[in-house]
C-alpha cells in the first residue's frame, strides 16, 4: 500500500511539473498585461486596424478557440453586467441565431483581476458557435474584456483553459 501511495504521489508530482512547462506567459513591450497561456497551442497573432491588436487563436484554426482582449474606459461605477448589457444590444444580437442571455447575471470569476463571466450561443456558417465574456475590472472606470469564441463542440475541452487565461491576466 506504501508503495502504490508513493507512485501515485510521485505521478501527481510528475504531472504538476509537466503541466506548469506547458504554461507559456505572454508578455509584450507596449502591452499593459501579462497572461498564461496555459498550452503552447494558444498562439498570439497581430490584427492591425486603426491599432495592432493581439488576439490569440487556439491551433490553427479561429472555430477551435479565438481570444480578443480590449480595455475599456468606462463612466465611474459601471458594471461588468452593465457592460455585458451594452455588448449584448449593440453587437451580440446582430449575431445570427443569438440566444440571449435573458435573466443572465454572470458567473463570477476570481483571479489576479476579478469579475463576471457571461456565456452566449449563436450560429456562424450553419455552425453552432459559442462565446464566453470576461469582463474583469481594474478600477472603478476600467475593465479589461476578454472575448473568446469557438465551435460549441469545443467548450467543453477549453472552458477550463479559458477560466484560467482569465485569472491569469495582470498588470504590468
Amino acid at each position: 500500500m506504501r508503495k502504490l501511495k508513493t507512485a501515485l504521489f510521485l505521478s501527481l508530482q510528475l504531472l504538476a511539473i509537466t503541466a506548469a512547462a506547458q504554461t507559456q506567459i505572454f508578455d509584450r513591450q507596449g502591452i499593459e498585461y501579462r497572461l498564461d497561456l496555459p498550452t503552447p497551442a494558444w498562439k498570439a497573432v497581430s490584427r492591425l486596424d486603426v491599432h495592432d491588436h493581439v488576439e490569440f487563436v487556439y491551433g490553427a484554426d479561429k472555430l477551435n478557440g479565438y481570444l480578443r482582449l480590449r480595455k475599456n474606459q468606462v463612466d465611474a461605477g459601471a458594471t461588468a453586467t452593465e457592460l455585458f448589457r451594452r455588448d449584448e444590444k449593440w453587437d451580440l444580437q446582430a449575431l445570427p441565431g443569438y440566444v440571449m442571455c435573458g435573466e443572465c447575471e454572470g458567473e463570477k470569476l476570481i483571479g489576479n483581476l476579478s469579475g463576471l463571466v457571461f456565456s452566449y450561443e449563436y450560429t456562424s456558417g450553419g455552425r453552432q458557435m459559442a462565446g464566453r465574456i470576461y469582463y474583469l475590472q481594474v478600477d472603478k472606470r476600467t475593465f479589461y474584456t476578454l472575448h473568446f469564441t469557438l465551435a460549441r463542440d469545443k467548450l467543453l475541452n477549453l472552458r477550463e483553459q479559458m477560466d484560467s487565461i482569465a485569472r491569469s491576466i495582470r498588470l504590468k
